[in-house]
């Protein structure tokens, strides 16, 4: 009999059926878990199940009957793997879930940017069509996509799914490099020129060391004044007080971001300060979230569990 506990439940909504195990067990579900909450509520559990809640070293030392941490999420940031591999504990996440969902997103975040929707909707809250007494009027540009170049950061499920959506719809696109490499590998561009030669910017990489914040000042020097950045990956990946900053001086034309360095993010960070913006789109961490991927999700996070317990662990981390 296995003891269960998912610490943060209200990760996926409730109109979204999660499977039962193939195996007898005590399940217990929360919908948040405070840190201080964190060792009580698995001190007899065998396997945890997570989407944000942090299981770091100190934790998982006092947790000696644990032997499986379930992400319901592809990060795992928030996980110490590498105590976990160290002591035989097993991780696992979620995997290829969102492959419609978030390119849809990022999708739908280029077309009210380079068509400037937003701004569109406040000019006429505003009372400016009745001002110039046209049929229509123009404040703001609006730009094709069809003919534009995409890059992308990132060469994974998402990414290339964006760009089949991207190609489909007439743009060209370039994949990165990583950046500061001397050598490129074939079919990506080097990191710099995907930069200065991109329309639209969309971020699919993983955050590390090595990638936080490395969209910052000097990349939007390089960018075009045209041109768009979309962040549907990370909130680390980008400087956010160096975006605002760029969209102000007019460095970039727009930027649509759905994930934030600090989560829910308050008015101290610079984006929720400056949401007013007509060319700045936010949204709360969304993209993946569409019904169906979030019941692929959920399928998926209960079948890594039983192909667990019957010996064939899948999506190990």
């Amino acid at each position: 009999m296995e003891n269960i506990v998912f610490l943060d439940r209200a990760t996926i909504p409730s109109h979204i059926t999660l499977p039962k195990l193939d195996t007898s067990n005590n399940w217990q579900d929360y919908p948040t878990t405070e840190p201080e909450q964190v060792i009580d509520r698995l001190q007899n559990a065998t396997i945890a199940i997570t989407n944000k809640v942090v299981l770091n070293a100190a934790i998982l030392s006092q947790l000696p009957q644990l032997k499986l941490i379930a992400v319901s999420a592809t990060g795992t940031n928030n996980i110490d793997t590498d105590y976990c591999h160290q002591n035989n504990i097993s991780v696992t996440n979620i995997r290829g879930y969102a492959t419609k969902s978030v390119p849809e997103h990022v999708l739908a975040m280029m077309f009210a940017l380079k068509r400037n929707l937003v701004g569109y909707h406040q000019d006429i809250q505003a009372g400016v069509w009745q001002q110039e007494k046209q049929f229509c009027f123009f404040t703001h540009p609006i730009s094709d996509i069809a003919g534009s170049t995409l890059g992308v950061i990132g060469k994974g499920g998402l990414g290339k799914a964006v760009a089949i959506l991207a190609e489909a719809l007439g743009m060209a696109v370039l994949f990165a490099e990583h950046k500061g490499q001397a050598h490129c590998r074939k079919g990506y561009t080097p990191f710099n020129k995907v930069i200065q030669q991109s329309d639209v910017l969309t971020l699919h990489c993983p955050l590390n060391q090595q990638t936080t914040n490395f969209i910052s000042t000097n990349e939007f020097n390089e960018m075009k004044t045209s041109s768009i950045l979309i962040n549907a990956g990370r909130g680390g990946l980008v400087d956010e007080a160096a975006l605002i900053t760029a969209l102000k001086t007019q460095q970039i034309a727009g930027a649509g971001v759905d994930v934030f360095t600090q989560e829910p993010a308050d008015t101290s960070n610079p984006l929720i300060a400056n949401a007013a913006m007509p060319n700045l789109i936010l949204t709360p961490h969304v993209a993946w979230g569409s019904d169906s991927s979030i019941q692929t999700l959920a399928n998926q996070l209960i079948e890594n569990i039983d192909a667990y317990l019957a010996g064939r662990p899948q999506n190990l981390v």
